[in-house]
């Protein structure tokens, strides 16, 4: 009888245990100050995928300061290319909330709000669509330290001075920046001088850390393939070497990132997400020798710039 008992009981506590739902797992990446994917004894900021291994439509996720205090929370319809759905919240490193705003298909839309680090109001912008699928907006008010309100109902004199050192203002109207405009970026080391009219950049001239003037009409450029994308996916095409074992057997898609340099080199690639039979060598081989682009150009400066690749593995590859 005792041995049925306990036969009965081993029975119970297994069947239990097999029936309960497996437990969500997430994934930890540490990121860099361009977060860009990086070691743990290089990050700059962590990122916290929730139930990365779970198949869903939306993943939330929460980026952190090295201190470990939140700086983001939000959620991505994509959880190895982060692209940023519903609202998103930021923090100061000390806890206070920074800004709050609804993105779609990874574009800010609507209002945001932001707070200066002591929890006093900032400001008050507002997002759109463009015509052609550009992000655009409009500062519809807008506060000082003081708590005087410098911008009202899109009229006013705008400063602004982020986290990163980055300063620039002047005055606006109808929401958007008009007449003279003036800033500098204490990270990169440059200043500049940029005059609007109705919104749009009719002149800008920079000067670097040299003493050196940089006249543009553009005040950023993505970096590119010099003889574009079609050709730079070309490239991948032909010289991307899939071994004999995997060939017709092993499908799926690799993600990998790289930074296009200020020369427009591809340097520092790096798997997001692998499918592994030497595919993964492959995709880094494959960036290692591609040829230079044209580098990105922020207010007709080079800058370092972070560059997201996915590559798809099918069947039928030659």
């Amino acid at each position: 009888m005792k041995l049925i008992l306990r036969v009965f009981f081993f029975f119970f506590i297994s069947a239990k245990l097999f029936s309960q739902t497996p437990v969500a797992v997430s994934k930890v990446v540490y990121l860099d100050s361009m977060w860009a994917e990086t070691t743990e004894e290089k990050h700059q900021y962590t990122r916290l995928i929730l139930e990365y291994y779970s198949e869903k439509k939306t993943y939330i996720f929460k980026d952190f300061y090295k201190s470990k205090a939140l700086k983001t929370i939000s959620s991505t319809s994509d959880k190895d290319i982060i692209r940023k759905e519903g609202q998103t919240i930021s923090y100061y490193e000390s806890g206070n909330k920074e800004s709050s705003v609804f993105y779609s298909n990874g574009k800010k839309i609507g209002k945001e709000y932001n707070w200066y680090d002591n929890g006093n109001l900032k400001s008050e912008i507002e997002y759109f669509e463009s015509k052609d699928k550009k992000e655009i907006f409009k500062i519809n008010n807008y506060w000082n330290l003081q708590k005087e309100r410098m911008v009202a109902d899109g009229n006013g004199d705008y400063q602004d001075i982020d986290e990163d050192g980055y300063e620039e203002g002047g005055a606006v109207k109808n929401g958007v920046p008009d007449g003279t405009w003036k800033g500098k970026s204490i990270k990169q080391k440059y200043t500049f001088v940029e005059n609007y009219k109705n919104g749009k950049l009719t002149s800008g001239i920079s000067t670097d850390s040299f003493n050196i003037e940089h006249p543009y009409d553009i005040v950023f450029q993505a970096p590119a393939p010099k003889k574009g994308m079609n050709s730079f996916y070309k490239f991948i095409g032909l010289n991307f070497h899939i071994p004999q074992e995997a060939r017709n057997k092993v499908t799926g898609k690799i993600y990998l990132s790289f930074i296009i340099d200020k020369n427009g080199k591809l340097v520092e690639p790096t798997i997001l997400k692998g499918i592994g039979h030497g595919l993964d060598e492959s995709a880094i081989n494959v960036i290692t020798f591609a040829k230079n682009w044209n580098p990105g150009i922020k207010r007709g400066i080079p800058i370092r710039v972070n560059y997201t690749l996915p590559i798809t593995i099918a069947k039928n590859n030659p």
